[in-house]
């Protein structure tokens, strides 16, 4: 849990900790195959059809027309600010940064505002939508003062990307320099790794077949390449080249997984030996692109003192109050196919014992089924349908646990407590619907509620008891950051590494950072 401590006043100060989804360059050797879209070749030409339509239909960017048109030009990937069906991160930037900007007169605003409204009526194509918020890119820079002879999506890019955030806000006080940190950190690991790579050291641990978890008191060739790669990685002080699995090495073995965000035990299974295997220069890349995250922070840092940061990869949440950290717990988020979102809000209300109405998707997908199956499904399952809906009745066994927190959002997603403990024992934690589950949720709520005399602990444990739904409105809102670090270094120096759940390192352009 301590990954996170040490580089909590960066990532909480910041929106712009975000991993830019599907940002690809056509420079790189390692660009994907794109997908056809309906935006996709037609708009790399000023003159074609689809571009003319879009500015008859909008003609308040015609004056924008070459500007817009230039971010397409000699580029295969269609759409810009799309994931598939869905705006992806880089666009939920552009939205925030264009709506807190003073004076700035945005253009068909509602039209814009509609594509972040997930219950807005009516449809605007994907190709109008990603003109529009390519037009909003346009107007935004100009407003910044971006040189219009330099529109390109490269040039995109490389404002997004911030490079000067760090020199900029650093400048300002002593005190706003320990905020990046985190950045310098990385940096000098990305150093020695530099060299270590260089030093053809780091030799793949080669394991006996078919391989077997080895535990304390084991002797194989394998135990003594994990302890030269354990030296090499400085969680051993010394390489004593033995081949048993003895104290010295469970200990090693113990602060490798601690701090890489695996289960704290002594067994080595195929998994860590793979992960033991990833080519130095990998990590060096993955470095890079965490350095950048954090190079993606504002410039214009507001400072909070209270505030809620979860980082998916490495499933751990912190809760930070009066710039300390009070607590930490370890949280699972959504699957893969349904990605929990990287943004910020802020929690404004905490509900206990609650209700949990049933999204639409998983009736359709899964209950429909089950309820026909057997028609004391809902019964069994504290369940009742309320005005066409399903929901799930308050009590210990519901899905959203004793307690949940609300933060606005398009996407519907929230914090909530968890009936199913268990799943927290698990090394990858990716099991919700794009929920964030936290396994101390009830502490949690203690902590934010010490400053409101009226919530004793015995008001808590009754509001708990799963009988009725009680909502309390948080008079100061607390601000959630929702991030994704793969590397981290803890406050004893000590880098970890943590699965690309997402795989979104794979989708981001490998920065040229320097590292003398």
């Amino acid at each position: 849990m301590r990954t996170l401590q040490s580089f909590v006043l960066i990532l909480g100060l910041s929106f712009f900790v975000t991993s830019f989804n599907r940002i690809e360059n056509t420079n790189l050797s390692h660009k994907k195959t794109p997908k056809t879209t309906a935006a996709s070749t037609n708009l790399k030409n000023d003159d074609s059809e689809i571009s003319n339509d879009f500015f008859k239909r909008y003609a308040d960017l015609k004056k924008y027309k070459s500007d817009i048109m230039s971010l397409y030009k000699n580029r295969e990937l269609g759409t810009i600010w799309y994931d598939e069906n869905e705006i992806n991160e880089f666009g939920s930037v552009l939205y925030e940064r264009a709506k807190n900007t003073n004076d700035l007169v945005i253009p068909y605003q509602k039209e814009i505002e509609k594509l972040f409204d997930s219950s807005a009526q009516g449809t605007i194509s994907k190709t109008d939508a990603d003109m529009l918020l390519s037009s909003l890119y346009i107007i935004y820079a100009k407003k910044n003062n971006t040189d219009a002879k330099k529109m390109s999506y490269d040039a995109m890019l490389k404002d997004f990307m911030n490079y000067n955030t760090i020199e900029e806000s650093t400048v300002a006080t002593e005190d706003n320099k320990m905020l990046f940190d985190q950045y310098y950190k990385l940096q000098t690991v990305a150093k020695q790794y530099t060299k270590l790579d260089k030093s053809n050291k780091w030799k793949p641990i080669v394991t006996e077949m078919p391989y077997k978890d080895l535990r304390p008191d084991a002797v194989s060739n394998t135990i003594a390449q994990v302890r030269t790669r354990l030296y090499l990685l400085g969680d051993l002080k010394q390489d004593s080249k033995s081949d048993v699995y003895d104290r010295e090495l469970m200990d090693a073995v113990m602060k490798y997984k601690v701090r890489n965000g695996f289960k704290p035990n002594y067994i080595l299974a195929e998994e860590h030996i793979k992960e033991m295997n990833i080519p130095i220069s990998e990590k060096v890349k993955t470095l890079m692109l965490n350095m950048e995250r954090c190079r993606a922070i504002s410039a214009q840092i507001m400072s909070n003192d209270e505030y809620v940061l979860v980082n998916v990869p490495s499933y751990e949440l912190i809760y930070v109050k009066n710039g300390k950290v009070q607590m930490t717990s370890s949280v699972f988020v959504g699957s893969p196919l349904t990605k929990t979102t990287i943004f910020n809000g802020e929690i404004d209300r905490i509900v206990f014992s609650p209700y949990w109405t049933v999204p639409q998707s998983i009736v359709d997908n899964e209950l429909k089924l089950k309820i026909a199956g057997d028609p004391n499904y809902l019964a069994d399952h504290n369940m009742e349908i309320v005005n066409g809906q399903v929901r799930q009745k308050p009590g210990p066994g519901n899905s959203l646990g004793l307690v949940k927190f609300m933060f606005p959002n398009p996407d519907d997603i929230y914090m909530h407590d968890t009936p199913s403990k268990t799943l927290f024992d698990f090394e990858k934690r990716t099991f919700s619907h794009g929920c964030i589950n936290v396994k101390m949720a009830k502490e949690l709520a203690a902590a934010m509620l010490k400053d409101y005399p009226e919530w004793t602990q015995e008001k808590i444990d009754s509001a708990m008891e799963g009988k009725t739904e009680k909502s309390f409105k948080l008079s100061k809102k607390i601000p959630i950051f929702i991030t994704y670090f793969t590397s981290l270094v803890n406050e004893n120096g000590e880098i970890g590494f943590f699965q690309d759940v997402y795989e979104k390192d794979q989708e981001l352009v490998t920065p040229s950072v320097v590292l003398n």
